[in-house]
């Protein structure tokens, strides 16, 4: 029998968002990895011809998003963990 994983309690939760909040490479990397994926699902809704304005401002926030986590890991010398030069 394995042991269920979602949803997290409530306590996890609360521990992992100070541990976000402590760690900021590690929330870098959480929110450019987040918004990339986003990033990609909102273009290929573009590329299909069916974006909305709504998509559109979405996938704008996904980008500066993933810019100021750029920022921050670059800053943090840090950007090998996402795939750039450190």
């Amino acid at each position: 029998m394995s042991t269920p994983t979602a949803p997290l309690p409530v306590a996890a939760l609360s521990a992992l968002a100070r541990l976000h909040a402590a760690f900021p490479v590690v929330q870098a990397v959480t929110v450019y990895e987040t918004a990339a994926v986003h990033a990609v699902q909102l273009a290929a809704l573009a590329q299909s011809g069916q974006m909305s304005d709504l998509d559109a401002d979405s996938l704008a926030h996904a980008e500066e998003l993933k810019d100021g986590a750029r920022d921050t890991l670059a800053a943090a010398g840090r950007l090998d963990l996402i795939g750039g030069e450190s």
